[in-house]
């Protein structure tokens, strides 16, 4: 599943080629992609028709597009979701679930979906601080965002009796992070993720935080973290930051930091990686 990099990448994408563009048609290919649109396929379409798109936000793994009235286009891109900038005379695509054109006779926005969990819909806004679609506002600021409070972070973590890499996946404590860049935190941090979150220190907690933040900078100048074709940016191009990843993946693989062969365990129906030399279960 994208995480916040791959997330931003798209957004950054949106910016650049459909904010400020007035929405002419919006056709609805399959009525999965807006299964979370409540009153149904055709009134999402007719809340499209004729709203100008007025940029393009993000957190976490969440992407919207604020609308000229006090509501979005909020999408989730789940396992396989793109949103493709596309000519409009472009074939369409097998997997093609929502296609908007424009009043500019411009590329058109095309949402491709092969699995079918991603999803759209227009929602409106929360009236927060930093306002977000109203399906989202229980969602935690995510790492990169101004509005994240480091101490309010580290004093929640440590009051939950759980594991770091548990607490790091909570969307509703910290949001984009996903497997990917919190097995790559951890390593940075020199963390095992099934370290009790109570015991960690405050320092400890500053590194982890510092670590993630690095390691999605990283993420974000190598275009995402792309391992098959289904995460493209809005240009259908991947990223290149798998090149770069110290231990997810790479099981069996020498540590790049002690040479201790990477492992791989079991975790909530997924895979974790970690060095045994470098993240024992019990340091922090």
């Amino acid at each position: 599943m994208p995480e916040l990099p791959e997330v931003e990448v798209v957004r950054r994408g949106l910016a650049r080629w459909v904010a400020g563009r007035t929405i002419v048609m919006a056709e609805v290919l399959h009525p999965r992609a807006v299964r979370r649109h409540v009153p149904g396929s055709a009134e999402f379409v007719g809340r499209l028709a004729g709203r100008t798109v007025t940029s393009a936000e993000r957190r976490g793994k969440y992407l919207w597009m604020p609308l000229d009235a006090s509501d979005a286009l909020l999408a989730h891109l789940g396992m396989s979701g793109q949103l493709l900038v596309v000519d409009p005379g472009s074939p369409l695509e097998k997997h093609l679930r929502v296609r908007l054109a424009f009043s500019d006779d411009g590329p058109e926005l095309r949402f491709v979906d092969q699995r079918t969990f991603g999803h759209l819909l227009v929602a409106p806004m929360a009236p927060l601080a930093r306002p977000v679609p109203e399906p989202i506002a229980h969602i935690a600021a995510d790492p990169l965002e101004e509005a994240f409070d480091d101490d309010a972070f580290a004093l929640r973590l440590a009051s939950r009796q759980t594991e770091v890499k548990r607490a790091l996946l909570d969307q509703s404590l910290i949001s984009g992070v996903g497997n990917i860049y919190a097995d790559e935190a951890l390593w940075r941090a020199r963390l095992h993720g099934g370290f009790p979150t109570r015991a960690l220190t405050r320092p400890k907690i500053d590194e982890l935080l510092a670590a993630v933040r690095e390691v999605m900078g990283e993420a974000l100048g190598q275009g995402g973290t792309s391992f098959d074709s289904l995460y493209v940016n809005v240009n259908g191009e991947s990223g290149y930051f798998d090149r770069s990843l110290n231990v997810y993946g790479r099981e069996g693989e020498p540590c790049a930091r002690c040479g201790g062969a990477v492992r791989r365990e079991a975790f909530m129906n997924r895979s974790s990686f970690s060095c045994p030399r470098c993240q024992p279960r019990t340091a922090a």
